[in-house]
């Protein structure tokens, strides 16, 4: 049974129906059947998707302009994509962090994983922020957000439209609240015994980053009495954890003064600015002012942007990755630790891994990686799409 009043879309004959009878979760332009009827519906529009025998396969969101063509919504054709709707999927994800954290603050909805493609919302206390990176989302954001607002009580939703996803989708950049009032200034966020202040409306995507909290915490268990660099550390990431589990001292930089205002606003919060200094500048001339001055630390970790956020921008990414991983090497002292991390879609974990050990090779150290961390269980993947599976984080003892 379908619901009758969806436009419906079919794929071609050579497309991989068993794969989307699988979970695969995306249709590519080249494998759907269009016409000027399907090319004229609206951005975002939903539809019910047939495979070449016209046996439906689920309510799809459709975008024309998108190579992701259409993005499976429920694999019930009957589904009404509905606020009742949002809001069971809301509640089941709200149900697995619940469990995993004891305070709300974590990521409560990541994208495909979560049932809501293309969506990510982050929870921090009472304000959530929410991303609809897709067309379908934005255009049934008023449903939503009046979900978001019922499963979880949140009082304040700050709408980021940032980030290369929604050009992709031609949508709009315009963020802003949608829900409430905008927070005072930043929010802090307890995470790994240490204090983060998040910018949720003027930081970097969210504000701040979940995803390398179990890493902040490996790295933590590295940093007792130990030196810590901490490079690209935004908000102060891997530095705040380094010091809350016991680092004599933390050197943050970043090319951000804001972020790193931020970092030592965080560090003053939980009583460790004595121990934390910042630097800011390009972190590759930072590197090599360090190296000059002879500087030596017992953890560096490096979390940079992503240098491969495409195809066609892997074998330069990968040259990036390894330059770190050298600069950052020769700043390490012997027996020291180097944590390298890689938030790229284009670049897998083999590829990251062996531009690492590429890098730490040019630097004339020997390693032994002794952990390879991903993001947190609040960012949890879809199997059937490796794309949900972007973080990568590699330790070594040099």
């Amino acid at each position: 049974m379908t619901s009758p009043s969806l436009p419906v879309v079919r794929l071609r004959p050579k497309a991989n129906a068993r794969a989307i009878r699988h979970g695969f979760p995306w249709v590519y332009d080249n494998e759907l059947v269009t016409d000027r009827r399907t090319r004229a519906l609206p951005a975002g529009s939903l539809a019910i998707l047939q495979d070449a025998e016209r046996t439906p396969l689920g309510v799809v969101a459709f975008n024309a302009d998108s190579r992701i063509i259409c993005r499976m919504v429920d694999e019930d054709p009957a589904a009404r994509i509905d606020q009742d709707w949002f809001a069971a999927r809301l509640d089941r994800a709200q149900a697995l962090r619940e469990r995993l954290y004891p305070g709300p603050f974590y990521r409560l909805i990541h994208a495909e994983a979560d049932g809501l493609p293309g969506v990510v919302i982050d929870r921090f206390d009472h304000c959530a922020v929410v991303q609809p990176n897709a067309a379908w989302a934005e255009a049934r954001l008023d449903a939503l957000v009046a979900a978001l607002v019922d499963v979880t009580g949140v009082s304040v939703v700050i709408k980021n439209a940032g980030g290369r996803a929604r050009v992709l989708e031609g949508l709009d950049d315009a963020s802003g609240v949608v829900r409430g009032q905008a927070p005072a200034g930043p929010v802090a966020v307890p995470m790994n015994g240490a204090t983060y202040m998040a910018d949720l409306m003027g930081g970097q995507k969210t504000g701040l980053f979940y995803d390398q909290r179990d890493n902040h915490a490996f790295a933590a268990r590295l940093s007792r009495q130990a030196r810590v660099l901490d490079v690209f550390s935004h908000v102060g990431g891997f530095g705040l954890a380094a010091l809350a589990g016991g680092a004599d001292s933390a050197l943050a930089v970043d090319g951000s003064q804001p972020a790193l205002e931020l970092a030592q606003a965080g560090a003053a919060r939980g009583g460790m600015a004595a121990r934390f200094d910042s630097r800011r500048g390009d972190a590759f001339d930072v590197m090599a002012a360090l190296a000059e001055e002879g500087r030596r630390f017992d953890v560096v970790i490096c979390d940079p942007p992503a240098f491969a956020p495409t195809k066609k921008a892997l074998e330069k990414g990968l040259r990036a990755y390894e330059r770190v991983a050298r600069m950052a090497a020769e700043l390490v002292e012997d027996g020291g630790y180097l944590g390298l991390c890689s938030c790229s879609h284009a670049a897998d974990l083999a590829r990251f891994r062996g531009a690492c050990n590429r890098g730490i090779g040019r630097a004339g150290r020997r390693a032994q990686l002794i952990h390879t961390g991903q993001a947190g269980p609040d960012h949890p993947l879809l199997p059937q799409l490796a794309e949900s599976g972007y973080l990568k984080a590699l330790f070594y003892r040099l």
